[in-house]
């Protein structure tokens, strides 16, 4: 299955870097997938952000994608949960999946309305870079139990 990452900002840190580095390595055989990076918004309206940044998350997502908005009040699975929503994807057809990690303000109302799922990894709150590392793990893992395969080597 194709996979798509739209996040709003860069990894900073070298030591998320190299874990998100890692995780793309181990998802490459299981899955096509690509990662884009939106510039942030500058200013201090958050809703104005908000919109700008939702309008470039957007940008990447074609009509026929199934959208994942990452946010902290969505669904929350367990990794079985997501290996079992990700092979249900690929047995539909699906074109692509596109998982978006809006910035430091949120998702403006228009990617709101486009995700066709809200996914939560923990009530918590996470740094940006670190929800994207956690997507790749969690995608890593989903992979690994879809093939039935330990995760551990």
């Amino acid at each position: 299955m194709k996979i798509r990452l739209v996040a709003v900002g860069k990894i900073r840190e070298r030591y998320v870097a190299a874990a998100a580095d890692d995780f793309r390595t181990r998802l490459r055989p299981y899955h096509v997938y690509e990662e884009i990076e939106v510039a942030p918004s500058r200013g201090t309206d958050s809703q104005r952000a908000m919109r700008e940044e939702a309008s470039r998350v957007l940008t990447s997502v074609s009509s026929g994608d199934v959208l994942w908005l990452l946010e902290r009040s969505g669904t929350q699975l367990s990794s079985r949960e997501l290996a079992e929503r990700v092979q249900g994807l690929e047995r539909s057809s699906a074109p692509r999946l596109v998982l978006a990690v809006a910035g430091t303000h949120g998702a403006g109302t228009e990617l709101i309305a486009r995700a066709d799922f809200q996914w939560s990894l923990s009530r918590l709150t996470f740094l940006h870079e670190w929800a994207r590392m956690l997507v790749l793990e969690q995608l890593y893992r989903a992979a690994k139990i879809a093939h039935d395969e330990p995760y551990h080597r």
